[in-house]
């Protein structure tokens, strides 16, 4: 079985560029990290990147994860191909695109795609965002799903995901011991559903709705809190529809033997324990 590291990156094309750039930048808080060949790439932590965008097709998206080393990558394509997945490696300049030492990409089984890499570059420089959002890092992406119990079995048997709850038919998934990395939204179509940064506290999340309320950005989904992971949480629309989130307070789980998953209803109140009334469609009951 294929055991994810952490999660790496999110790649998405976009018509325009500087645009997307200008707003997590400016209103994300993100850091720019430089640009190659028309693809800028940005940073919320230490590494090198966490996000690109790239000229191209909105619906171009990419979620990377980093695996423990070298071998470790070469076995996991292994599997996948055994299993029956179309794997491609990464030549030397894609490698250096996508700025790590070896990647393999393949599709997921409702078409998203995904880069496994190791060596993913450091910069050797702290973060420090356009603004003080008080962003402490990339944590995880929601991602559309055409059949979630499909591609739930997918996530936990191939790649050694577990699932830390369900709302209705969307898992929660974890790959270590952050409530989830990864959560499937039952929709008619593949890619990323939304983006989530950790801020450091309640206080952030506050700060950000009264900054975002102010310059006109559409808030989709609170504050509030989450029932499953216990997050206090600020969705809000960016660049080509894509969801932001800002987050804190995630739960950890940290005793695998003991902890068993919950299953929530399918209602508003399954994401949100103070009322709030989501206006994304995947969390619409």
């Amino acid at each position: 079985m294929i055991s994810l590291g952490t999660i790496s990156y999110v790649r998405l094309g976009t018509r325009d560029v500087g645009a997307a750039v200008k707003f997590v930048t400016e209103i994300v808080g993100l850091q720019s990290a430089g640009e190659d060949g028309g693809a800028v790439y940005l940073r919320s932590d230490e590494r090198d990147h966490t996000l690109v965008y790239m000229p191209g097709d909105p619906s171009d998206h990419t979620v990377g994860f980093e695996m423990a080393d070298d071998a470790a990558l070469d076995a996991a394509a292994g599997e996948l191909e055994r299993a029956g997945y179309a794997v491609k490696p990464g030549t030397p300049g894609e490698c250096e695109q996508r700025r790590v030492g070896a990647f393999v990409t393949f599709k997921d089984p409702s078409g998203t795609k995904i880069d496994l890499v190791s060596r993913h570059w450091h910069s050797g420089r702290r973060y420090y965002g356009a603004r003080d959002a008080g962003i402490t890092g990339f944590s995880h992406v929601g991602l559309y799903t055409t059949d979630a119990k499909r591609d739930e079995k997918f996530w936990t048997e191939t790649l050694n995901a577990r699932v830390s709850d369900w709302i209705g038919p969307a898992p929660l998934l974890r790959i270590d011991p952050v409530h989830h990395r990864v959560a499937l939204f039952p929709a008619r179509r593949h890619g990323v559903q939304h983006i989530n940064h950790q801020v450091a506290s309640v206080d952030d999340v506050m700060r950000a709705y009264y900054f975002l309320r102010d310059r006109g950005v559409a808030i989709r989904f609170g504050p509030g809190r989450h029932a499953t992971s216990g997050a206090v949480f600020l969705y809000f629309e960016g660049p080509d529809g894509m969801t932001y989130e800002y987050s804190t307070g995630v739960k950890l789980i940290t005793d695998e033997a003991s902890y068993k998953p919950r299953q929530f209803p399918f209602r508003d109140e399954s994401f949100c324990l103070w009322g709030a009334r989501p206006s994304i469609p995947e969390f619409q009951s």
